[in-house]
């Protein structure tokens, strides 16, 4: 069936006013993809050059060979896996407590939850500062990873998702004998696998990119993630912008990797439960 003119005309600008979204949002990262191969006299030239003339890697090996970021490297990836790991635990878990299970004050409980995720977490950061100071895991990955242990957002997101688990599927489960342990294991589980492939992208991606918390509590750099080390870099060495660059598409690399391998499930996640 063919489209009327003026249908096709309209599709037709639609498609190109995509495009050129796309173009100006993928522009910036090309070109600091670009900056990172180009050797410092090309990365300092005025105007600006948008491809390397003279192609090299020696941004990379000063990066790693001289600048320690392997270990910043390593640093990033153990703090984030830690934190998602805890996060899925912890969120997940409440998530169906206050879903499908029956507790004395569970639904005010619940509103009380919803109420403080109107708080920006910028205020919560001193009182959470001063606790970890007692507790002495200042200057430790692991308290970079408590603000990631339990989220307001992701226990709100689980539950949403959790409430569309038929209730008669689990007391069909629990009449056969099995306990809540195996209930929650081999029925909630998979049915919550896209909503916790979404959670786990998302607290992967914050707990990545988190620049605020670890600029706090960290102050050792032998502890520093990505965004602080890019950071310190660029103060360091303002001038040498290829390896400023060099660390950025360092940086962002993994994480779009990571997206896309799981962006299926992540957008499954998303249109299925409350968010949408």
């Amino acid at each position: 069936m063919r489209l009327p003119k003026s249908k096709t005309v309209e599709k037709a600008a639609v498609t190109l006013l995509l495009l050129t979204a796309a173009c100006l949002a993928l522009f910036p990262l090309l070109w600091m993809v670009s900056m990172s191969f180009m050797p410092e006299a090309e990365a300092n030239a005025f105007p600006a050059r948008l491809f390397p003339q003279h192609p090299t890697l020696h941004n990379y090996a000063e990066l790693f060979g001289y600048q320690n970021m392997g270990r910043i490297v390593l640093n990033s990836l153990l703090v984030s896996v830690l934190a998602t790991c805890l996060s899925l635990a912890f969120n997940v878990t409440a998530g169906y407590a206050f879903a499908k299970l029956q507790f004395k004050g569970r639904d005010k409980l619940f509103q009380t939850l919803l109420a403080a995720l109107v708080i920006p977490g910028q205020l919560t950061m001193l009182p959470l500062f001063f606790l970890l100071k007692t507790l002495h895991l200042l200057n430790s990955y692991l308290g970079v990873v408590v603000p990631f242990m339990a989220s307001l957002f992701g226990i709100f997101l689980v539950r949403q998702y959790a409430l569309g688990v038929p209730d008669e599927m689990l007391q069909a489960a629990r009449v056969d004998g099995a306990s809540e342990w195996q209930v929650f294991r081999r029925i909630v589980l998979p049915n919550l696998w896209p909503i916790i492939v979404t959670l786990g992208v998302f607290t992967f991606l914050t707990a990545w990119n988190d620049f605020l918390w670890p600029l706090i509590v960290l102050s050792d750099d032998n502890y520093y993630t990505l965004p602080l080390a890019i950071a310190s870099l660029s103060q360091e060495h303002i001038q040498d912008q290829g390896m400023v660059m060099a660390g950025a598409t360092v940086t962002i690399a993994p994480v779009i990797l990571l997206f896309v391998a799981l962006q299926r499930h992540y957008v499954r996640g998303l249109l299925s439960g409350s968010v949408k």
